[in-house]
């Protein structure tokens, strides 16, 4: 039983220490050669730094849209409109009206909040200053199903839509872009030619997917058609939250079912309305910077295949260098392995060096890019991406330094000996 351990440190030993040798040797044949051991891991330094600025942009732009999307809810569902190409070409457009959100508001069980809403585009004026900004025509039920609560006053009531009263709930950008107070309450603006007591003032959401939240004014539903005239049609869509998250599929087959119904559409027609969850959409824009990432990752990944043939091609000229000193190494007792070794464990070194600052520089011109981006969100690197910038920078070592290491291997020791 006691000479089994003894044997397996006798077979082990030679192995680390060849290992630790060769490591040691590597970087002691680096460091004889600075400069041109730099231009050699120049190509893997470039192309590890251009990937993780790559994926550390991206990421960071990602984890900002989830960040965002926690804060619509999971449970939130929206219905819109939706037309063909084919039904576009005709003229024909598909609409959401009143009757509709009527209709699923009374008789789909499993609703917890909903509203209809509806936008438009328009000029605002206050005390001679204009600004355009986005008008949300929709119910008081749009402060729970759209997170949007108000910071100053008070935020529109049933009473207000039910009366038609010339009420608005401003953003941010809106008041700032006016030059309204801080505190803005009880102030009059202008929207199509009516006036507008402002009641309360939004709380600042920022921007979200590149459009700013804050440059909106919030009115009741029915002033909407007073705010346009005849103009108005009662194209909206229709947003809501379920009370379980589990049934949210039940309560989009029952909304399915009902809005065919009353659109008159025949079985082997398509829907005229679409659903959208803050899941889907964010599962959407995922894949997209997900497929963004592997695209961007592939191109910039060529660089680091021109780097490794630099380094293949510089370890060559290092083995014709260095032929006499092969030559003595295997006279006094160098076996074929070691020398293999020590040429392969210096290419692997010399990669690895290389992706570590191309690692490095990477994150700091992503850093630095993301900083002077105004509103652009961090860098973020995952771990992923530094396992992964090092490995590959290690399996470019291995690949393209197997072939100089195995010439060095493979000399004659009698022939080097005599190489001038």
């Amino acid at each position: 039983m006691s000479t089994k351990p003894r044997s397996v440190v006798r077979l082990r030993a030679p192995v680390w220490f060849a290992f630790s040798e060769g490591a040691r040797a590597a970087l002691s044949s680096i460091r004889a050669h600075g400069f041109r051991s730099f231009l050699t891991a120049l190509g893997i330094i470039i192309g590890v730094a251009a990937v993780i600025a790559m994926v550390s942009i991206i990421q960071g732009l990602s984890a900002m849209i989830d960040e965002q999307f926690q804060g619509l809810g999971s449970n939130s569902l929206t219905v819109r409109p939706f037309t063909s190409f084919e039904n576009a070409l005709q003229g024909q457009n598909s609409e959401l009206t009143e009757d509709d959100y009527e209709m699923i508001r009374y008789r789909v069980d499993g609703i917890e909040s909903i509203t209809p809403i509806m936008n438009i585009q328009s000029r605002i004026n206050y005390q001679g200053r204009t600004t355009n900004a986005q008008v949300v025509g929709t119910t008081h039920s749009y402060q729970k199903v759209a997170q949007a609560f108000v910071s100053v006053g008070r935020f529109m009531s049933l009473s207000d839509d039910e009366t038609r009263r010339n009420i608005a709930v401003i953003g941010q950008d809106v008041r700032e872009d006016l030059s309204l107070p801080d505190d803005p309450v009880g102030e009059y603006i202008q929207v199509n030619n009516e006036w507008l007591k402002i009641v309360g003032l939004l709380e600042e959401k920022g921007s979200f997917l590149g459009q700013g939240q804050d440059n909106q004014v919030v009115v009741p539903f029915s002033t909407m058609a007073r705010l346009n005239g005849n103009r108005w049609r009662p194209n909206i869509q229709i947003q809501l939250t379920v009370a379980d998250i589990n049934e949210i599929e039940t309560v989009t087959q029952t909304i399915r079912r009902l809005l065919r119904n009353a659109h008159g559409l025949e079985e082997d027609e398509d829907d005229d309305f679409g659903f959208q969850t803050a899941d889907q959409l964010q599962d959407a824009i995922g894949s997209i910077l997900d497929t963004v990432t592997i695209v961007m990752g592939g191109i910039v990944s060529i660089s680091l295949l021109v780097g490794g043939i630099g380094i293949m091609n510089i370890m060559l000229v290092s083995v014709t260098e260095r032929t006499r000193e092969i030559g003595i190494c295997k006279a006094i007792g160098a076996k074929r392995h070691h020398i293999l070794l020590q040429f392969l464990l210096e290419a692997l070194v010399l990669c690895l060096i290389g992706g570590a600052v191309g690692l490095a520089i990477g994150y700091g011109i992503a850093a630095i890019a993301t900083a002077l981006i105004p509103g652009f969100p961090g860098a973020h690197t995952p771990l992923w991406a530094v396992f992964l910038a090092l490995g590959f920078s290690g399996a470019i070592g291995l690949v393209f330094g197997i072939l100089p290491a195995a010439k060095a291997a493979n000399l004659d020791p009698i022939s080097s000996l005599r190489y001038e």
